[in-house]
């Protein structure tokens, strides 16, 4: 039987509606850690994290005020493998510390079901540390359509952006629910029901 208290990993591509997905979880009443929103907090000026990172890519990836460029940053990481593999090498011993401090803090205030939002979870090697896994999916084209309204990037970034990502197959091999976002809000938000009905039975011991 699962623990009373379990940690969901909720992962997916970029611009298959991990977000949407998210807020409607905290709009449910479940607490979930926004792990982008931690890695923007380890590489706060002045920080160890932004300083191995200076130390890895150069100066350039500063803006004039000592903040992180991080626009800069992630057209160089997404451009090339070997870099885009020292970012995370250098980033996610930080991001990881300062999640699971976070996790043990809520699971001690007795919370039973708690989400991780994590683009990289599988990269990270974080999965390895929850019980379950949801992940987002979404066909290229509705996926690619979403980003460039979303980021104000060109078609030609947002086609590298999503090729640096895996394919549909690694995400649903690897998950224990999947959300196939394809279609509007309404038809979204009934599959994330339906996992949450799920993930209580786990919780109460009536699931598997």
């Amino acid at each position: 039987m699962i623990s009373k208290r379990i940690l969901v990993g909720l992962t997916g591509q970029t611009g298959a509606g991990k977000t949407s997905v998210s807020d409607y979880l905290r709009k449910k009443g479940y607490p979930v850690i926004n792990a982008d929103a931690v890695a923007r907090e380890v590489v706060a000026k002045g920080s160890q994290c932004l300083l191995d990172l200076v130390l890895a890519f150069g100066v350039d990836i500063l803006q004039v005020d000592g903040t992180l460029n991080r626009r800069k940053l992630g057209d160089m990481v997404f451009a090339d493998h070997s870099k885009r593999k020292t970012l995370n090498r250098i980033t996610f011993p930080y991001i990881q510390e300062e999640i699971f401090a976070r996790v043990e803090e809520l699971q001690q205030q007795g919370t039973s079901i708690l989400f991780l939002d994590a683009p990289t979870l599988f990269e990270s090697g974080t999965h390895k540390r929850c019980d379950r896994i949801v992940s987002v999916i979404a066909p290229p084209d509705i996926r690619l359509d979403r980003i460039l309204r979303r980021d104000h990037i060109t078609a030609e970034q947002g086609t590298a952006r999503m090729g640096a990502q895996h394919p549909d197959g690694f995400y649903t091999s690897r998950s224990h629910h999947v959300i196939v976002n394809d279609g509007g809000l309404p038809e979204l938000f009934a599959q994330v029901d339906q996992v949450l009905i799920e993930l209580n039975q786990l919780v109460s011991g009536e699931g598997a």
